[in-house]
C-alpha cells in the first residue's frame, strides 16, 4: 500500500480504489485520450472532497473530478487521483417549484433531475444526448448544452449558485456580484476590462476557454457563470443551485427534408425567429435507414411547443411553411417523436462507424460558428476533409451553428497521427475565419486546448493562465487542460494497443477479424450506464442491478482494452480482473443492438473465457450447465427422467448435486419431461402432412427435454396454417428431409446417429472448441436441409440467435454455417412468410411479459408484434432481461443479480397485469424465472395460439 493510498484511506469515509480494476475503469472517457490514474476515490460528501484535496496537495498529486465519464475532449482523465462523484454524491438535495430551482450534487444524473421536475411542469433546460447518464457536475464543468439550447441556452444560463472547494481547501459559494470570488480574481478582471469586452466572440455556443467575460460589471460580475466550462481546473464542485424552466405541455416535431446538409444548414438560422425549441440537423450518411423520414439527403428536426397538441402542431406547420423543403413531416404522437429523436441521440455512437464499417473518431466533435454562417463553414469543412483524404459525417445543433462530427482519422500509425495534427490545426483556422469557437459544447480538454491561441490570441490565453493561478496556484486540479495543455496528439488511447491482430476464435466480420478493433468499438458514450431502459431496450441489465462501472458494457470494454494494452492489466487472457468483470455479464446480447456502436460483449466474454480457461480446470457450472445437452440426452436415452426428477425433489440430495455442479442453492432444478418432443413426434408418425410449404422445426435442447409442450403446440399451429412440418435428420449420410430420421436401410447401415444442436451452452461458457465440434456435427446433419429451400423454424429465441450469429461467426471458415444462419426463422416469421393468408385464432386477451433479450438484440420482434396484434393479444411486452439468462442465473454467486434483473421490468409488469392477461415468455429461461420468482406460468406464443385453435 503506497503512502498516498494509506493517507487517503485514513482521511476519507468513501471508497478508495488503487487496485487494477478501479484504475483501469477510469483510464479513458469518451475521447481519443488515455491516462492511467494512481487511484480513484468515491467521496461521500464535501468533507471527503476536502480531505482528498489536502492529502493530494501534501503529496503533490493532481486531482481530476469525474462524473459520467462521457467527456469527448479528454478532460475526465488524469494521472493522479480521480474523484468519482456518481457513487455517493449523486442526490437531488431539493426542488423548489415556486422558485423554479433545484439543489443538486455533482454526481446526479440529468434524467433523475428531469424526472423529479416533470410533475411540477418543469425541466432543466440543457439536455445533451447523453442525458440518461451524464451528471450535473460534468455538465457544469463542460458548460454542456444539448438540443434545446436555442430555447433555453447552455448550462451556464441555468446556474444560480455553486458550492466549490479550491485546491487549497477554501469553501466558496459562487454567485453574482463577486459572490465567492477567490482573492485576486476581481483585481485580475478589473485590470483587463477592455480585453474582456472585446476579446471574446459573441456566440450562442462559445464554450472554449474560460468565461472570464462573465465577470464584467454589466454582466453581473457572475462568478458562478464564469466557473462553468472550466473543466475541473479551477475548483471542485460539491453542490449547485440550478434554475428550471417551464416545460411545454405539448410538443410537435417537424422533420424537414433538404437536398443536402448545406441546404439544411443555410435554412436553420432563418427558422430561429419562429421560436422553436430545437433546430437539429443531420445528413443521410448518418442514418442506417431513411424509413419514417421525409424525402431528402439531409434533415432538420425542429421541435415546437404549446399548451395543447393543436397549438404545438400549428407552430410546427408554420415552420414547414416557412421552410423551403424537398419534403416534410409533422409528428405529434409522443411515441413517434421518441423514435425519431433516438436516431439523432444515437448519432454520437453511430457516427463512430462510417457507412462501409471503417472506424471514425472524435477530436473535432463540436466546433460552433454563427448560425448564419453555418452553410459556408460546412462547405469549407468538407473541402478540408477532401484535401486531407478524410471522411466525416456532420450532424448536430444547426440552430446554434454547432456541428458534431466523427472523422476517419488513422490514429494507429505515425503518419495518420501526423495527419490528424495537421488537419486539426488547419480546421481551427477555418473555424476562427468564420468567427467561431473551437468548442461549442464539449469543452476543449486535450483535444483543442493547444489551439486556443489561434482563437483568442496569445494575450488572452496568458490571461487564462493568470486566472488559473488565482484559483489554483499549485496547479493541482486537472493539469494539462485549458492552460499549459498537453499536445493534442499525445496520450492517444490507441497507441498502447497491439499492432498485429490477436489470435482469436470468432471471426469478428464487422471488424475485419481483428479483436482489437472490436474492443475499440467502445468509445465511451456510456449508453450502457443508464439506470432505466425505454420500450423494449435491454442494455445493460447487470449495470442496472449493481450500479458498478465494472458491470457495464463500457467498463468491461475498458478492462479488455487494458488487457490488450498490457500496461495496467499485465496477465493477458489469464487476467482475474477481466474475468471478474465479465462474471456478471448475462450474455444477454443487449449491447449488440442497443449500443450505438454495437459492442458485442457476449461474444467478447465467450472469447475471453475460452482463452482464460484453456488447459485449466473450469468452474463446475461450466461442466454442469455448459454440457447440459449431453446430460439431458443421456437421461432421455436411458429413460431415467422420472428417476432424475424424483431425486431432485429430495432436498438433501438436490443440495449436494447443486453444490457439486456449481449451481446456486436458491434455485430449483427444472423438471425433465417424461417424453421428449422428438419421441412424441415419432410416436405421432414422424412425417409431414398437408400440401403447403415445408418447414423444418428445430428441436432445441429446451423444447426437446424441458418444455416439449411448446414444440407440440408449434406443430399444431404450423399445420393449422397449412404448412408441412418436418424435423431435422438425425442420421449423417443418406438422411431424408421430412421424417426426422431415415428409413433407408443403406443409411441405417452407413450413417452415424446424431442430434442437431446450436452449441449455445458451450458458447456461453466459453467452451469454443466443443461448440465448434457440435456445430460442425450439426451442419453435417443439416446437409440435406441445406439442399432444399425449406426454412428452419427455431422456437427458443436464444438458440435462434446462436444459429443466426454465433454459428457463422465461430465457423467463419465453413460456408455451410452462413447458409444455415440465413435459413433460420422465428415462429412468427415462419407464419408471416410462409402462410401469409392464414388468420390466427382470435384470443382477444391482454398480454404481458417480456421480449426475449436475444430476440430483441439479434432476431427482432416485428413479426411477433404483428402476429400478436392479429390474434387480438393487446399490450406491449416489457424490455430488459429476465435475469436467468440460460446458465447465468443458475450459477453460484449470481442469484441476487439475477433476481434484481427480473425486478427491473419483468416482474413489475406481471404484477401490474390486468386480470385474465396472458403472460408471454418465449424463452425457457424467462418462463423458469417467472415460475421460480413469481409463481407465474409464462407461455410461448405458440402455446397461446394452439390453445386458441380449440
Amino acid at each position: 500500500m503506497t503512502d498516498l493510498e494509506a493517507a487517503l484511506r485514513r482521511a476519507v469515509r468513501g471508497e478508495v480504489g488503487f487496485d487494477t480494476t478501479s484504475r483501469a475503469l477510469t483510464t479513458m472517457d469518451a475521447s481519443n485520450y488515455r491516462r492511467v490514474p494512481l487511484g480513484v476515490v468515491a467521496p461521500r460528501d464535501a468533507d471527503d472532497v476536502a480531505a482528498v484535496l489536502e492529502v493530494c496537495r501534501e503529496h503533490g498529486v493532481p486531482v481530476v473530478a469525474r462524473g459520467g465519464g462521457t467527456s469527448i475532449a479528454g478532460q475526465a482523465t488524469g494521472t493522479g487521483v480521480v474523484l468519482d462523484f456518481t457513487r455517493h454524491m449523486n442526490r437531488l438535495v431539493g426542488i423548489d417549484p415556486q422558485a423554479r430551482t433545484a439543489v443538486v450534487q455533482p454526481g446526479l444524473v440529468l434524467d433523475r433531475l428531469q424526472d423529479a421536475a416533470a410533475p411540477h411542469g418543469l425541466r432543466f433546460g440543457p439536455d445533451p444526448s447523453t442525458h440518461s447518464r451524464c451528471t450535473l457536475g460534468g455538465m457544469i464543468g463542460n458548460n454542456s448544452c444539448g438540443s434545446h439550447s436555442v430555447a433555453w441556452g447552455t448550462t451556464a444560463d441555468s446556474v444560480r449558485e455553486l458550492s466549490v472547494l479550491t485546491a487549497r481547501g477554501r469553501r466558496l459559494r459562487l454567485g453574482q456580484e463577486w459572490a465567492g470570488a477567490p482573492e485576486g480574481l476581481r483585481e485580475l478582471a478589473d485590470g483587463e476590462l477592455a480585453r474582456l469586452r472585446t476579446g471574446f466572440p459573441d456566440l450562442p455556443r462559445r464554450i472554449s476557454g474560460y468565461a472570464l467575460d462573465a465577470l464584467l460589471p454589466e454582466r453581473g460580475a457572475d462568478v458562478a457563470r464564469s466557473f462553468c466550462g472550466s473543466e475541473g481546473t479551477l475548483g471542485v464542485l460539491t453542490e449547485a443551485v440550478v434554475g428550471l424552466v417551464e416545460s411545454p405541455r405539448a410538443r410537435a416535431l417537424a422533420v424537414l427534408g433538404y437536398a443536402d446538409e448545406a441546404g439544411a444548414a443555410e435554412a436553420a438560422a432563418g427558422l430561429l425567429p419562429l421560436g422553436p425549441l430545437t433546430v437539429e440537423g443531420m445528413a443521410v450518411d448518418l442514418v442506417p435507414s431513411t424509413e419514417g423520414l421525409p424525402r431528402g439527403g439531409a434533415w432538420l428536426f425542429v421541435e415546437t411547443g404549446g399548451d395543447t397538441e393543436a397549438e404545438a402542431r400549428t407552430r410546427a406547420e408554420a415552420v414547414v411553411r416557412a421552410a423551403d423543403v424537398v419534403d416534410a413531416l409533422v409528428v405529434t404522437d409522443p411515441g413517434g417523436q421518441r423514435t425519431l429523436w433516438r436516431i439523432r441521440e444515437d448519432a454520437s455512437g453511430t457516427a463512430t462507424r462510417m457507412p462501409d464499417g471503417s472506424e471514425a473518431w472524435p477530436g473535432w466533435e463540436d466546433c460552433a460558428v454563427p448560425p448564419a454562417r453555418l452553410g459556408g463553414y460546412l462547405r469549407d469543412f468538407r473541402r478540408l476533409l477532401t484535401a486531407h483524404e478524410l471522411r466525416g459525417t456532420p450532424y448536430g445543433h444547426f440552430g446554434d451553428g454547432c456541428i458534431h462530427v466523427r472523422i476517419d482519422f488513422d490514429l494507429l500509425s505515425a503518419d495518420g497521427v501526423a495527419r490528424f495534427r495537421r488537419f486539426s490545426q488547419e480546421l481551427a483556422d477555418v473555424v476562427v475565419a468564420h468567427g467561431g469557437s473551437l468548442s461549442g459544447e464539449h469543452g476543449d480538454g486535450q483535444a483543442r486546448a493547444e489551439l486556443l491561441p489561434r482563437m483568442y490570441g496569445a494575450e488572452t490565453v496568458a490571461l487564462f493562465e493568470r486566472a488559473k493561478a488565482v484559483w489554483d496556484p499549485d496547479d493541482l486540479l486537472n493539469p494539462g487542460m485549458l492552460v499549459r495543455p498537453a499536445p493534442l496528439d499525445a496520450n492517444l488511447r490507441f497507441s498502447v494497443l497491439p499492432r498485429e491482430p490477436v489470435d482469436v476464435e470468432f471471426g469478428y466480420p464487422s471488424d475485419g477479424g481483428d479483436f482489437s478493433a472490436a474492443v475499440r468499438r467502445c468509445v465511451g458514450v456510456a449508453k450502457c450506464r443508464t439506470t432505466s431502459v425505454s420500450g423494449a431496450g435491454v442494455m445493460c441489465p447487470s449495470y442496472r442491478a449493481t450500479g458498478e462501472e465494472a458491470h457495464s458494457t463500457r467498463g468491461r470494454a475498458r478492462l479488455l482494452h487494458e488487457m490488450l494494452a498490457g500496461e495496467l492489466v499485465t496477465d493477458g487472457w489469464r487476467s482475474t480482473e477481466v474475468r471478474d468483470a465479465l462474471d456478471l455479464c448475462l450474455s444477454c446480447k443487449g449491447c449488440r443492438s442497443d449500443c450505438p456502436v454495437e459492442v458485442d460483449m457476449a461474444t467478447y466474454k465467450a472469447e475471453f473465457l475460452h482463452h482464460h480457461y484453456a488447459g485449466r480446470r473450469r468452474p463446475a457450472a461450466h461442466y454442469a450447465m455448459g454440457w447440459l445437452p449431453v446430460w439431458l440426452r443421456w437421461a432421455a436415452r436411458t429413460r431415467t427422467a422420472p428417476v432424475v426428477n424424483a431425486l431432485a425433489s429430495v432436498r438433501p440430495l438436490a443440495a449436494v448435486a447443486k453444490r457439486l455442479g456449481g449451481i446456486t442453492g436458491e434455485r430449483e432444478v427444472p423438471r425433465l419431461a417424461g417424453e421428449t418432443f422428438s419421441r412424441w413426434w415419432r410416436r405421432r408418425g414422424g412425417r409431414p402432412t398437408g400440401g403447403g410449404d415445408l418447414v423444418v422445426l428445430w428441436p432445441d435442447t429446451f423444447t426437446e427435454h424441458l418444455s416439449p409442450s411448446v414444440g407440440r403446440a408449434a406443430v399444431r399451429v404450423l399445420e393449422a396454417a397449412g404448412l408441412r412440418v418436418a424435423l431435422p435428420p438425425t442420421l449423417r449420410g443418406g438422411a431424408v428431409v421430412g421424417d426426422g430420421t431415415s428409413r433407408s436401410a443403406l443409411a441405417l447401415l452407413t450413417a452415424r446417429r446424431g442430434q442437431v444442436c446450436c452449441g449455445l451452452t458451450y458458447v456461453s461458457t466459453g467452451q469454443l472448441d466443443r461448440a465448434r465440434a457440435v456445430m460442425r456435427r450439426t451442419l453435417d446433419l443439416m446437409a440435406p436441409v441445406l439442399e432444399t429451400s425449406a426454412p428452419v423454424v427455431v422456437l427458443e429465441p436464444s438458440c435462434a440467435a446462436a444459429l443466426r450469429t454465433d454459428l457463422p461467426e465461430l465457423l467463419h471458415d465453413d460456408p455451410r454455417a452462413a447458409r444455415l444462419a440465413a435459413r433460420v426463422l422465428t415462429f412468427a416469421e415462419a407464419l408471416e412468410r410462409h402462410a401469409p393468408d392464414w388468420t390466427p385464432p382470435q384470443v382477444n386477451l391482454p398480454a404481458v411479459g417480456q421480449t426475449h433479450c436475444h430476440q430483441h438484440a439479434v432476431l427482432g420482434d416485428a413479426a411477433d408484434r404483428r402476429l400478436r396484434e392479429s390474434a387480438g393479444l393487446a399490450g406491449e411486452l416489457s424490455g430488459g432481461c429476465c435475469g436467468l439468462a440460460g446458465n447465468f442465473g443458475f450459477e453460484a454467486g449470481h442469484y441476487e443479480v439475477s433476481a434484481a434483473c427480473a425486478e427491473d421490468q419483468l416482474l413489475p409488469a406481471v404484477r401490474e397485469a390486468p386480470d385474465g392477461a396472458v403472460v408471454l415468455a418465449d424463452g425457457f429461461s424467462c418462463r423458469t424465472q417467472l415460475e421460480q420468482l413469481a409463481g407465474v406460468r409464462g407461455r410461448h406464443l405458440a402455446e397461446v395460439l394452439a390453445e386458441g385453435l380449440e
